[in-house]
């Protein structure tokens, strides 16, 4: 029984029903935010809410039957596990507030896309070199606030007063939001060269970090896709070598 359902589940149209039901509930609790549409089918939109969550919970006690406690060694079973347990808290009183949480479920199109659980294999997967890459980015900008402070803190308290204020200062102007004709230019009609600290920053930080960032991220899923890929290979091999030694098990016994 356990193995017929296990089946049931890996089945395609299970899957792409799931997926089907989670993005009707994102509707839903889109609408769920217009007072007008609430005002008008509030107590509809409510029930088939509930109706997806009863489904979602559903799926999880088949999966849970199925697998039994080898369920919580999936961690893809045990994302969906906890967004759907979210859902099912109390949201009255000081919890009003994991009402906002349920869109949450959206997120379950991650574990039943598999394209997308490939991106976030590779964004985990590039995680410990990207915290390398954080903590330099984070040197540059501690020194980059430090000095900021120290040379533009008197004469624009608002954005390099503190070393608070700098580092978010910094922050936008590495985002390259409004940084010269908002920030840099400013700060150049009191300090002519204050270019010679903004201009290498910049570089620093927006097109070398920043792009470390990236490259990695796309690193680790390429690796992802090829280990899939690779995945995929073995196990087309090991079919066609079973079917291969069927294939002979059958000409020995018409043989003898």
């Amino acid at each position: 029984m356990r193995q017929r359902v296990a089946s049931l589940l890996e089945t395609s149209w299970v899957r792409y029903g799931i997926l089907g039901v989670i993005l009707f509930n994102a509707a839903i609790l889109g609408l769920e935010t217009s007072k007008p549409v609430m005002a008008v089918a509030g107590d509809l939109i409510l029930f088939l809410d509930a109706l997806c969550l009863a489904i979602f919970v559903v799926e999880l006690l088949a999966k849970f039957f199925a697998y039994r406690l080898s369920f919580f060694r999936n961690g893809w079973n045990v994302f969906d596990f906890v967004i759907v347990g979210i859902s099912l808290l109390p949201s009255a009183g000081g919890l009003s507030v994991l009402r906002a949480l349920r869109i949450l479920r959206l997120l379950r199109v991650v574990s039943v896309a598999p394209s997308l659980r490939r991106v976030v294999e590779g964004f985990v997967t590039a995680l410990p070199g990207m915290g390398s890459v954080f903590v330099l980015m984070g040197m540059m900008f501690y020194i980059g606030a430090v000095m900021a402070t120290k040379l533009f803190g008197d004469s624009f308290p608002d954005w390099f007063g503190t070393l608070g204020d700098s580092g978010y200062t910094l922050f936008q102007i590495m985002t390259l939001e409004s940084w010269s004709m908002g920030i840099v230019r400013p700060v150049m009609e009191v300090y002519p060269y204050a270019w010679a600290f903004f201009v290498p920053f910049i570089l620093v930080t927006t097109f070398a970090v920043v792009n470390l960032l990236v490259g990695l991220i796309v690193n680790s899923m390429q690796d992802a896709h090829h280990a899939e890929d690779n995945a995929n290979t073995d196990a087309y091999r090991d079919e066609v070598l079973a079917k291969l030694d069927a294939i002979e098990q059958r000409l020995d016994r018409l043989g003898r």
